[in-house]
């Protein structure tokens, strides 16, 4: 798996992350960010076109060195800074309270252990500072045969999309982790089956 997972899944992901249903969803989790933000899991950039003006820095978390590499053409063409600042988002080298907001996009599905990432998320934020997330995960409870799918076919998926799972429950994780989720909204993404495309989308405050 590790040339498959170095050389070609970042290829995979950048082309399946970029399609075009997936913009104006990354548009509006973008939207209300300001000040000095860190995004975890930046992948391939997707994200950089949509920072607002109000965005004064990025601190982008990134394992993928082919991830950053893809995104070059986005990074040359931001105005906003944004420099890779760390590889692991289970652990941070920042201080406590030194961002304003954070960033999470299609990113928790992935990380092995990703209630320890979200508490190093909430470590790094000022107090009462947002995180604004964009995540996949299981299907709302009243949609059992989705969920089903999803528990069928959750082994298969992340062996072939780098550790990527289909039933993470996004609103209690982010509890968990010390977090109020102030705003969410739930939905199926356009053009994705079911199983794979159950998101989750809104803010959470660090408390």
């Amino acid at each position: 798996m590790g040339i498959y997972s170095e050389r070609v899944l970042p290829r995979i992901i950048d082309v399946a992350c970029g399609m075009k249903p997936t913009k104006p969803l990354r548009r509006q989790v973008c939207a209300p960010l300001k000040g000095e933000i860190i995004e975890i899991g930046f992948g391939t950039g997707h994200n950089v076109p949509f920072y607002p003006p109000a965005v004064t820095s990025v601190a982008a978390i990134e394992p993928s060195d082919l991830g950053w590499q893809l995104a070059g053409a986005r990074l040359r063409a931001s105005r906003t800074p944004v420099h890779r600042a760390g590889l692991d988002g289970q652990s941070l080298p920042f201080e406590d309270n030194t961002f304003d907001a954070a960033l999470s996009t299609w990113t928790l599905c992935t990380i092995p252990d990703a209630g320890a990432a979200l508490r190093e998320v909430r470590r790094v934020l000022k107090p009462g500072g947002t995180l604004r997330f964009l995540e996949h995960g299981l299907a709302p409870e009243e949609d059992r045969s989705v969920r089903q799918w999803q528990r069928r076919l959750d082994p298969l998926n992340a062996r072939l999309l780098g550790g990527c799972h289909l039933t993470r429950p996004v609103a209690d994780m982010l509890t968990s982790a010390g977090f109020t989720v102030t705003e969410i909204e739930t939905f199926y993404e356009k053009g994705a089956p079911k199983p794979m495309g159950a998101d989750s989308l809104g803010t959470a405050v660090a408390r």
